[in-house]
């Protein structure tokens, strides 16, 4: 059977759509036990995405390869699927400073679906493709296609569309693969079992597709560089907030108090991957701005050429 004609067929044999044995009188509980009953369920994420480790693994590893190589990152899907996709694209460019362009969300319904229900375009397997050859989607790039179902034809025609052209194509679901084959090279599966209320996979199902995306997007971004010990050195500082993130970053990392920092910061126009190594290595910042090219993206690497280090929560030292 094909994607484009499955859009009727009886689902109720795939494991997002079962019942759930546990709230079987779900509308009869008192409040305090039917919370209870959503805090015990909701332990089964994180245990899916544990059970999913090397194929994220996988993931991360293969796209950062492929955005080394100067592709992008689309995440497709239609519903919550594709709105989780959306907001991890579009946290993107604050956490690491990167154009909005390297990471997409493409959204079945595009803008308008994010804040209003178009669930009827998930049906057309051919509007998968569509939307992403508008984005310029080409064989360099990466797609990960998000399904908790599995039988999306939006995401499946946009998958298909991937393999294809022979870009890397990503599965994301929470079925089983025997239960729904996707068309990928990497198949993630996050087995989060029957909805506590039952078909409404905006709860486990979601929960376990944010987590998944958390770890691939902020894998990738650590292979690329974008990360030093467990601080964002590329974060964008465009506000009040961001910008007290960026002086404690430089204080607690270089030993740089707030106003020295401050200074740094202006000097290296908002980076603080540049301002971290001029305060590190003594720099200005034109040099600076060399080493980090001739060495990085790996802050760590442009440390090391310069003969400088520094420890979390030290003053910065010289190598010897």
């Amino acid at each position: 059977m094909t994607a484009q004609a499955s859009a009727g067929r009886d689902r109720g044999h795939l494991l997002t759509e079962q019942a759930n044995p546990l709230s079987e009188h779900l509308d009869t509980l008192p409040t305090p036990e039917l919370v209870a009953l959503f805090c015990e369920n909701d332990r089964e994420p994180q245990r899916a995405v544990a059970a999913a480790a090397p194929a994220l693994a996988a993931a991360v590893d293969a796209i950062t390869a492929r955005l080394q190589a100067g592709g992008r990152l689309f995440y497709l899907g239609a519903g919550t699927s594709g709105r989780l996709g959306v907001l991890d694209a579009a946290e993107c460019p604050p956490t690491f400073c990167t154009p909005p362009e390297l990471v997409q969300g493409v959204l079945a319904g595009g803008a308008p679906a994010l804040l209003r229900s178009s669930e009827g375009l998930e049906d057309l397997f051919d509007a998968g493709r569509h939307d992403l050859e508008a984005r310029g989607f080409t064989a360099a790039d990466c797609l990960v296609g998000i399904a908790a179902g599995g039988t999306t034809p939006y995401v499946l025609g946009g998958l298909s569309h991937a393999r294809a052209i022979g870009a890397l194509a990503i599965a994301m679901a929470c079925v089983p693969a025997d239960q729904v084959p996707m068309p990928a090279e990497i198949d993630i599966r996050l087995l989060t079992g029957p909805e506590l209320l039952a078909g409404s996979t905006r709860l486990k199902a979601g929960t376990a597709t944010k987590m998944a995306l958390n770890i691939l997007s902020t894998g990738v971004m650590v292979r690329l560089g974008k990360v030093h010990g467990n601080r964002m050195v590329d974060v964008a500082v465009t506000n009040a907030k961001l910008e007290d993130r960026a002086l404690r970053i430089l204080r607690d990392l270089a030993g740089v108090e707030r106003e020295r920092g401050a200074e740094l910061l202006a000097q290296s126009g908002g980076s603080v991957k540049l301002a971290l190594l001029m305060a590190a290595a003594g720099l200005e910042a034109p040099e600076a701005a060399r080493q980090l090219e001739r060495h990085g993206p790996r802050l760590r690497d442009a440390l090391a050429a310069c003969g400088a280090s520094f420890s979390p929560g030290t003053a910065p030292s010289r190598a010897m």
